[in-house]
């Protein structure tokens, strides 16, 4: 199992990387690396300890 880091992002809120290997399956990263585009992730807490992240596609303006 891969561990990944919880960080300190700034004042209000905190991160997880990501393994880019996982993005780029997703299609989300392009030739170098870096990602296509502008991306949106809900992240809903599910039970103690447990977190379920949800890439959205749509955006209502």
């Amino acid at each position: 199992m891969a561990l990944n880091k919880l960080r300190q992002l700034d004042q209000h809120s905190l991160g997880v990387t990501l393994p880019k290997d996982d993005l780029r399956l997703e299609g989300l990263l392009d030739e170098n690396g870096e990602l296509r585009d502008e991306h949106h992730v809900h992240v809903r807490h599910t039970d103690t300890g447990e977190w379920q992240l949800e890439l959205v596609e749509d955006i209502d303006s």
